[in-house]
């Protein structure tokens, strides 16, 4: 049993123990479901009965009773369901988990849609987003921000070393805290179940900017106080001094400035609402991160230090003062009693004062607190994808000024993530200095273009900040550039060998920009688009106008006429495939080899296909 494998049964030992766990919480739901039955109508029963046979008094006292029990019961009840949620979360975390270890698609969560840069130098021929990509194997964020947040490192141009290094820190610390992120996975979803989409940060946000465009309620809380003051000074004047009857005046005063106001002081009661609701389901994921005991992690309790180094303004505390003022504006709901209450007092004013500085308070910390989250949520994707994985490494990624003794690249047992590990062939590879150029030879279905996109799928992960399918990975800083899945458009007019060029060029301009990061280009199959004469020369030459410049890449052809290149330019390597033939079967191994290839195997192809074949045709 691999690491892999290991790592499978563990998950399914915890769901089969969680799955336990849920059929006894459900036998205790349902237990109680009846107990309240059985409580509403037993109550309703007795106190019918008392009301009728004894007096109506005892019917009423067996009524509060049985309300009573019944809300207490009904209190336990709410808190199994929640468990009951919770467990089910969990096992559903951890089954996806398996999905994922397993490639099976179905059970692995789309990220959220995200239109593909076709122009990107390498996020179509990569697989890096979109269905059945690296993003979706990758991401667990359940915000679109932070989902998206991933997508931007994977597919980044211009790495930066301290940010890959401050990631790969946090990632080590994050990747055994298996409870950590998955309490924090279960909370977010727990808190996207209760919104109207998707986690509504961003909306939050930019209603507290708007409402932040609002007058200051300062002068209208002390104009209503100072009223109220008067108010209430005339009327204990007039009951105990025989003063005149001057406060219904004051009271007309007092309610005049309470109508004429009142688009100050706006929506009290759904501004307060929105906000307590709006804030609440964040704080859900907010108040997780605020009380977690970080212990030993110091990178990750730095990282999340903005939740609980305030505790004056933490999460829990603004949550709790929002709440009170939706409370206090409930009193809008009976019509007669606010008008008196807001006769004699500033009840409005002072709640609205209140809100308009809770809504300052969450505007100040929530983008804050946001960017953490989604920050935090890209990187438990990298940490969880380690821990699936661990036979997978976190590379060492180094400036140039660290290669005197190493290559520019280097990997050991080299393998594509997105391979399942049974049919997966690792590879080592290594490029010595910048200015070199491999040529890939090979068969078709021999593993070139695979091999290649293992390559660059392993760059962008490394250069994410995440652990790579390698037990080791040594590289520089490069930006990425492939012509992997060149395609002909019809709407735009492109013949394939016309799409193919303009890939090709492109490459050449990124190459001639003033940039210090040396490319790392991924070719395949270079101009199959044309003749093999006219093929050959156009290779030739863009080859000889790659080597020795502030690029390393590779170039896979099946013309082997290319290899000889190796012959005359000393920057230029030879590996291929090859493949076997078994009882009329091909077998191929994957396995990438010194030289050119010795075999092609396009006739034994078309031959296996039953296509005619004319073994001496020399036209």
């Amino acid at each position: 049993m691999n690491k892999k494998q290991e790592r499978i049964h563990l998950l399914e030992r915890q769901i089969e123990r969680l799955r336990k766990r849920i059929d006894i919480v459900e036998l205790r739901s349902n237990w109680y479901s009846w107990v309240r039955v059985a409580i509403f109508l037993g109550g309703l029963a007795l106190a019918i009965l008392a009301f009728f046979f004894v007096n109506r008094w005892a019917g009423a006292a067996l009524a509060f009773v049985a309300i009573v029990i019944f809300a207490i019961v009904a209190r336990f009840h709410s808190r199994i369901e929640r468990s009951l949620v919770r467990h089910r979360l969990m096992a559903h975390i951890k089954a996806t988990q398996i999905a994922r270890i397993r490639l099976d698609w179905e059970a692995i969560p789309a990220a959220p849609s995200t239109e593909v840069l076709v122009e990107h130098p390498f996020e179509v021929d990569l697989d890096i987003g979109g269905a059945r990509s690296v993003h979706q194997l990758l991401n667990t964020a359940v915000s679109r921000e932070g989902s998206q947040r991933l997508r931007d490192w994977l597919l980044s141009t211009k790495p930066d070393l301290q940010t890959i290094r401050q990631r790969q820190t946090l990632v080590r610390e994050l990747t055994p805290l298996t409870l950590f992120r998955d309490k924090l996975l279960m909370n977010s979803l727990l808190a996207s179940r209760r919104a109207s989409e998707q986690l509504e940060g961003k909306r939050l946000l930019l209603w507290l900017d708007m409402q932040s465009q609002s007058a200051s309620l300062l002068p209208l809380l002390l104009g209503a106080s100072a009223l109220s003051g008067v108010t209430i000074v005339l009327l204990l004047l007039n009951v105990f001094l025989g003063f005149p009857y001057y406060w219904p005046l004051s009271i007309l005063a007092t309610l005049a400035l309470f109508f004429s106001t009142a688009h100050l002081r706006g929506d009290l009661f759904g501004d307060s609402y929105y906000l307590r609701d709006g804030f609440a389901t964040l704080s859900t994921v907010f108040e997780y991160l605020e009380h977690y005991p970080y212990g030993r992690q110091q990178h990750l309790k730095k990282l999340c230090e903005p939740f609980f180094v305030e505790h004056a303004h933490s999460p829990s505390v603004l949550l709790k003062r929002t709440a009170r003022i939706a409370s206090a504006s409930t009193l809008k709901n009976n019509g007669i009693l606010w008008l008196i209450v807001n006769a004699f007092v500033p009840w409005d004013a002072y709640c609205a004062y209140r809100l308009n500085q809770y809504k300052a308070q969450v505007a100040a910390r929530l983008p804050t607190w946001l960017d953490v989250w989604f920050e935090l949520e890209a990187l438990c994707s990298l940490a969880s994808f380690a821990y699936l994985n661990p036979e997978y490494s976190l590379p060492d990624v180094v400036p140039a000024t660290e290669l005197t003794r190493h290559e520019v690249f280097s990997a050991r047992d080299l393998g594509h993530p997105l391979i399942p590990l049974e049919k997966k062939v690792t590879n080592s590879f290594a490029i010595e200095k910048l200015g070199e150029i491999v040529i890939i030879t090979g068969s078709n279905m021999s593993g070139k273009s695979t091999f290649l996109r293992t390559l660059g799928v392993n760059l962008c992960l490394a250069y994410a900040g995440g652990p790579v399918n390698a037990t080791m990975l040594h590289t520089m800083l490069f930006r990425i550039f492939t012509c992997i899945r060149v395609s002909d458009s019809v709407t735009d007019g492109y013949s394939y060998f016309y799409a193919e060029v303009r890939r090709l060029k492109a490459l050449l301009v990124a190459l001639a920009q003033d940039e210090q990061l040396p490319l790392f280009f991924l070719i395949d199959e270079i101009f199959k688009g044309t003749n093999n004469r006219e093929r050959l020369i156009g290779s030739r030459s863009y080859v000889r106008n790659l080597v020795g410049r502030n690029c390393v890449g590779l170039i896979s052809t099946h013309d082997l006429e290319l290899v000889h290149l190796a012959d005359i330019l000393p920057e230029v390597s030879n590996h291929h495939f090859r493949e076997d033939v078994f009882g009329g079967r091909m077998v191929f191994d994957y396995v990438l080899r010194d030289g050119p290839s010795p075999t092609t195997n396009a006739l034994k192809i078309m031959q296996m296909e039953g296509l005619p074949i004319e073994e001496n045709d020399e036209s």
